[in-house]
C-alpha cells in the first residue's frame, strides 16, 4: 500500500513539479504530515525529492533526474485497456486516433505486459447504452468535441423541451464548452454560460458560475462565438467527474417540472422504483401518508411532464390510481375504457371469427 503511494507522489512530483504538501495530500487521499514522512522515505530510497519555499516552492525532483519507476506492470496495463469506451471514442470521432494509440502502445510494452493488455480487451466489454434503446450518436456530438479540446467559445442552440406537453423553445446561448459526459447512452455537454463565467453566487436559484447541462441530441446548432471571440482560458481547478457527481443529481431534480398525485397499492408502491427515476421516486416516498383502511398510500410524485408520467404509470396497471391532476386521470380513465371495451367477454363472443385480441369498436381506440 505504501510502496504503491511511493511511487504515485514520485511521479507526481516528476510530471508536476513544485506541488505543494497540501496539493500531493489531496492527491493521494493522506495528510500533509504523512506527505512530508514520504519524501523523507524516498529521499532514503535514493529518488532525490527536495521541498523549496517561496512562490516557486513547492516539491521538486533534482535537475536533470528522472525515475525508473513508469515500467508498467500487467495490472496497470490491464487496467490501461480497459479504460477505453470503443462506442464512446467511435460517437467523437476519435476511434482511429485511439486505435494507432493503443497500437503504439502495445509496441512498447514488454511481451508479457502485451499478453496481460490484450487478454483483458478479450474478457470485458463496457456497453454503455441501456437496453432497448437504439443508441445513435448526436449529428453535432464531434463538432462540439472539437470544441471542448480547443477550449473554443461557441454559439450554441438547442430546442429546450416544453412543460405539460407544450411545444419545445428554440434557445441560443454562448458558451465555454468544458467537457462532455455519456450518461446511460446519452451524451451530455457541460458548459458556463459565456455572461455569466465570472459569478460566484449565480442567479435565480441557479448555480453560481453559470454552469450548465445540455442533452447533446437536443443542440441543433453550432457556431462560433459572436463578436470574435475564440477561446476561453479554462479553469484549472476545474473537475469535470467532481463537477458531474455533484450537479447530475440537481439536473435530475431540475427536469422534475410537474407533480402528480397517485393512490398505489403495496404492490404498486413496491414496483414504484422500477418505472419512475430515482430522484422522483425519493421525493415521492418522502410526501407519503400512512396506508389507509384498505392498505392503499397516497403520494404526490414528481414527473417531468404528463406526457412522461403517463407512460410510466401505465406500466403499474390498477396497482395505480391517479387522483390528479384532472387531465392526466382522464386520460387514464380514457385508456381503461378502451381496455375494458377490448376484453370484454361479449365483444368477442358478438364477432365469432375475429382474430384473438380483436372486438368491435376497438379500432381506433389502440
Amino acid at each position: 500500500m505504501r510502496a504503491a503511494r511511493l511511487i504515485r507522489m514520485a511521479l507526481l512530483v516528476q510530471s508536476n513539479p513544485g506541488l505543494t504538501a497540501a496539493a500531493l495530500a489531496r492527491e493521494l487521499d493522506v495528510s500533509e504530515r504523512t506527505v512530508i514522512r514520504d519524501a523523507q522515505a524516498l529521499q532514503e530510497a535514493g529518488v532525490p525529492v527536495r521541498s523549496e519555499r517561496g512562490r516557486t516552492g513547492g516539491y521538486h525532483l533534482a535537475p536533470g533526474y528522472r525515475t525508473r519507476l513508469t515500467t508498467l506492470r500487467p495490472s496497470e496495463a490491464e487496467t490501461l485497456f480497459l479504460s477505453g469506451l470503443p462506442s464512446a471514442l467511435r460517437d467523437l470521432g476519435l476511434s482511429d486516433a485511439a486505435d494507432t494509440a493503443r497500437l503504439k502502445l502495445t509496441a512498447t510494452l514488454l511481451p508479457s505486459v502485451r499478453a496481460a493488455a490484450e487478454a483483458s480487451v478479450r474478457r470485458f466489454h463496457l456497453d454503455a447504452p441501456a437496453w432497448f434503446r437504439e443508441p445513435s450518436a448526436p449529428e453535432l456530438l464531434p463538432e462540439l468535441a472539437r470544441a471542448v479540446w480547443s477550449d473554443r467559445i461557441v454559439e450554441l442552440s438547442y430546442a429546450r423541451p416544453g412543460r405539460d406537453g407544450s411545444p419545445a423553445s428554440a434557445v441560443s446561448r454562448v458558451v465555454e464548452p468544458y467537457g462532455l459526459v455519456l450518461k446511460a447512452g446519452t451524451w451530455y455537454a457541460v458548459a458556463r454560460l459565456r455572461d455569466r463565467a465570472d459569478d460566484t453566487a449565480g442567479k435565480g436559484g441557479e448555480p453560481g458560475g453559470g454552469w450548465r447541462t445540455y442533452r447533446v441530441d437536443r443542440v441543433t446548432a453550432l457556431a462560433p462565438a459572436p463578436g470574435g471571440q475564440d477561446v476561453f482560458v479554462r479553469d484549472a481547478h476545474f473537475d469535470l467527474a467532481a463537477h458531474w457527481e455533484e450537479r447530475s443529481y440537481e439536473f435530475a431534480r431540475a427536469l422534475l417540472r410537474t407533480t402528480v398525485t397517485v393512490r398505489l397499492t403495496a404492490w404498486g408502491l413496491d414496483r414504484l422504483p422500477s418505472v419512475v427515476d430515482g430522484a422522483a421516486v425519493e421525493d415521492a416516498l418522502a410526501s407519503a401518508g400512512p396506508p389507509d383502511d384498505g392498505g392503499l398510500v397516497t403520494l404526490a410524485l414528481p414527473a417531468e411532464s404528463e406526457d412522461v408520467a403517463y407512460d410510466q404509470l401505465a406500466r403499474l396497471g390498477a396497482d395505480v390510481e391517479v387522483l390528479a391532476p384532472a387531465s392526466l386521470r382522464t386520460r387514464f380513465r380514457e385508456r381503461a375504457g378502451a381496455l375494458a371495451a377490448l376484453y370484454r367477454p361479449e365483444a368477442k363472443e358478438a364477432a365469432p371469427g375475429a382474430a384473438p385480441g380483436e372486438a368491435p369498436g376497438a379500432e381506433g381506440q389502440r
